[in-house]
């Protein structure tokens, strides 16, 4: 078995293709902001309480969101309302819809926008021209007083047509934990955080992503099964792919982080279909122990599985040659493709988050 470091390689993908931006963080944060601004402005005009906390939540404010040519952003940002805040002009609670109508009516209330908002089963949505969208799920905090006389808050989110004990911010905090926790002991959080990314750019293809699992899948799967490689972000990589393999042979359910639900059932779909992605990734792989693989066969592999040619196309002054890696022969390898249930090779018709 030949094993030859792309990790230089693997560093500058992550950094130049899958890490946001300065630019596109700023821009993100700005209208962010400004549609917290909206939010509070809508809801002073039509003489409505605000709530008590809008806070980030989700990949945007875990750091693991990723680039995605057509700016398919989705930035997350709760508003938690006092429960006695959340009343009609009676003194009746609103209802789950009903509370997300009143946060879409402040959001839209000036109609500047060419796209308005509008009410989501699980929040409200704000789409922008430039193809990103801020979702707003609408919380309310509920207090209760056990005997004893100590208060207890807890966080109901407006969802469909009931009040859903949630909070997604327990899923920031839990990442974050895990990220904590790595980085004071032997293994790595920062790596961690870059093999998350690294592993939803790789399910947010352009022609899968509307059949993937979403982001938080993914997250929970790299955080239950992620193997560390000390300066190799591209073992890491791998191994951690093949833990998160073996575990979705063997069954598709997953388990939520802090709820007690489940994110995925058995045989759910769209992680099913990640997983045959994932397999098809790995049998690519494969074919780079071989004992003669050259850097350059390498190269062209991680390419394949990212869609991309960023790879091959990185200058030689990175430790590899184009070619040959010193240890095994020059020359054009076999094409390798990433196959799925669905497709066995590759579509150059172009390129989510997460």
């Amino acid at each position: 078995m030949t094993d030859i470091d792309c990790h230089s390689e693997m560093s500058a993908f992550h950094k130049e293709e899958v890490t946001l931006s300065s630019a596109q963080q700023k821009d993100m944060r700005e209208r962010r902001n400004n549609g917290r601004t909206r939010l509070a402005n809508g809801l002073d005009e039509a003489d409505h309480p605000q709530p008590r906390e809008v806070a980030s939540q989700g990949s945007y404010q875990m750091r693991t969101m990723v680039q995605d040519p057509e700016n398919d952003y989705d930035i997350d940002d709760g508003a938690y309302f006092q429960r006695d805040d959340l009343q009609d002009a009676t003194g009746a609670p609103l209802t789950p819809l009903d509370a997300r109508q009143r946060v879409c009516n402040a959001l839209k209330w000036d109609g500047r926008f060419k796209r308005e908002a509008e009410v989501r089963s699980n929040c409200v949505r704000q789409e922008y021209s430039a193809g990103y969208h801020i979702d707003v799920p609408v919380y309310r905090v509920v207090t209760t007083v056990a005997a004893n006389g100590g208060e207890t808050e807890h966080f109901e989110l407006a969802s469909g047509d009931d009040w859903v004990n949630s909070d997604a911010r327990g899923v920031t905090r839990w990442f974050n934990t895990k990220v904590g926790e790595l980085n004071q002991g032997e293994s790595d959080g920062s790596q961690m955080r870059r093999v998350t990314k690294l592993s939803k750019k790789f399910a947010r293809r352009s022609d899968w992503k509307e059949k993937t699992t979403s982001g938080i899948c993914i997250t929970k799967l790299v955080v239950d099964h992620f193997v560390s490689s000390e300066n190799r972000d591209d073992l890491a990589l791998r191994s951690t792919w093949k833990a998160i393999d073996t575990k979705l042979q063997s069954s598709t359910a997953l388990e939520h982080p802090v709820n007690t639900s489940n994110l995925a059932e058995e045989g759910d779909k769209k992680l099913t279909f990640f997983r045959d992605c994932l397999s098809g990734a790995l049998k690519t792989l494969d074919e780079l122990d071989k004992a003669d693989v050259t850097r350059k066969e390498v190269r062209q592999a991680w390419d394949e599985i990212f869609d991309t040619e960023f790879f091959s196309d990185r200058p030689d002054d990175d430790g590899g040659d184009g070619g040959s890696s010193g240890d095994g022969p020059k020359g054009q390898g076999p094409a390798i493709s990433v196959t799925t249930g669905e497709t066995a090779r590759r579509n150059d018709g172009g390129g989510r988050f997460g």
